[in-house]
């Protein structure tokens, strides 16, 4: 059997959170590190990637997936099988459905080892994940060393039993997501301070979720387009194929895919964006894209073409028209990009008509929009902007 010490290579597939995660993680843990992903995205540090997924593997003693989804393991799978070694082990940490890890299980044979994964980007990086691992016992055997680098396992007879607890285990997250979402509402509609909301919250049957997401509950980095650690996109989709595999209607799922929020945000923003229809949240989404991008097309679909973005600049009143406005933008994102937040305060509609309001830290300034919105022809797009603009004060 390996050592955890001894270099290895592993071809991790999928370079999300997740999997950029998992390979940062084995190459810090001395593992040798090739990865590949479809978009092309490289991570930084001792990880090396590959525009050829049957590249990643030809040399690898394991090809780890970390993919979004089923469909896009069998796609994987299926490329990738002819340039696999015979004593390859293909190990996925991927969350899908039962059949669908049955099925790789039964195509791949005793070389695949079905392995979700408990945690987020977080655990990976401090190797506490919690593995729910099921395969052949030679095939598990070899895998050991590079699971225990990871986190701890727990052995599962099989891979479809391995799929469904894990579906279970993001079953109790989904729930525990929506009675926080409840719990702020309502703290929110008796004015209480969102500070002093979560501080007792961390008290309760909440406070493990709280503590780890209270940077996002308490200053709206949820509503931003900063990357989450585990997004509202991907707990739907398990949700889903939850509802779908034990053949009961869950509550959980319609209430994640219905969220009024960026899929792509944080789990938190579940808890933390205005109840609201979510289509009056769509324009505001894309004038929040706008801005994370620099493209100007965002705003174009945002506002309506008559619209006046007004506000004081420079110590004058300015009223641009959209053009103008979109003329500001480079077309690419600011370099501080990843330090700026943005979050949805208010929304209220009144029938066709709806007011938002929204606060933005862009580097040293601190923006609050308020908007007008309309809607048109089954569609809402915003009106009018406008804006006052706060400096930070210097220390």
């Amino acid at each position: 059997m390996t050592t955890p010490h001894t270099v290895h290579t592993v071809a991790v597939l999928g370079l999300g959170r997740m999997g950029a995660a998992i390979a940062t993680r084995l190459a810090d843990q001395n593992w040798d590190v090739l990865g590949w992903t479809r978009s092309g995205r490289r991570v930084a540090g001792a990880v090396g990637t590959t525009r050829d997924p049957e590249d990643a593997v030809a040399k690898a003693d394991v090809a780890l997936l970390a993919l979004f989804d089923g469909q896009a393991c069998r796609q994987v799978v299926d490329r990738i099988r002819p340039a696999l070694r015979p004593d390859t082990i293909v190990l996925n940490t991927s969350t899908i459905a039962p059949a669908e890890a049955a099925a790789l299980a039964r195509r791949l044979g005793p070389s695949y080892v079905h392995a979700p994964v408990l945690g987020s980007v977080p655990a990976v990086a401090a190797g506490t994940l919690r593995i729910l691992a099921a395969g052949d016992q030679d095939a598990l055997a070899r895998v050991q060393p590079l699971l225990r680098a990871l986190g701890t396992v727990r052995p599962v007879d099989d891979a479809a039993t391995a799929a469904a607890l894990k579906l279970i285990a993001n079953s109790s997250l989904a729930g525990a997501v929506l009675a926080l979402r409840d719990a702020l509402r309502q703290a929110d509609a008796l004015d209480l301070p969102r500070a002093q909301v979560l501080d007792v919250l961390e008290l309760g049957q909440l406070g493990d979720l709280v503590t780890r997401k209270r940077t996002f509950l308490a200053d709206g980095a949820a509503t931003t387009t900063a990357p989450g650690e585990f997004t509202i996109g991907a707990l739907a989709k398990d949700m889903a194929l939850l509802a779908d595999a034990s053949n009961s209607p869950l509550g959980s799922a319609a209430d994640l895919a219905g969220t009024p929020a960026d899929p792509e945000a944080d789990i938190a923003a579940a808890a933390t964006v205005p109840a609201v229809d979510g289509a009056v949240l769509e324009p505001l989404r894309r004038y929040i894209q706008g801005h994370a991008t620099g493209d100007p097309a965002h705003f174009r679909e945002a506002f309506l073409p008559t619209a006046h973005i007004e506000g004081i600049r420079d110590g004058a009143f300015v009223s641009w028209r959209l053009d103008e406005y979109c003329g500001l933008f480079p077309g690419h994102p600011a370099t501080d990009e990843p330090t700026r937040t943005r979050r949805i305060d208010t929304v209220d509609v009144h029938g066709t008509v709806a007011t938002a309001s929204m606060t933005l830290r862009h580097g040293p300034d601190t923006f609050t929009d308020v908007f007008l919105l309309v809607r048109a022809e089954g569609r809402w797009h915003i009106a009018n902007k406008a804006y006052h603009r706060a400096p930070r004060p210097a220390p």
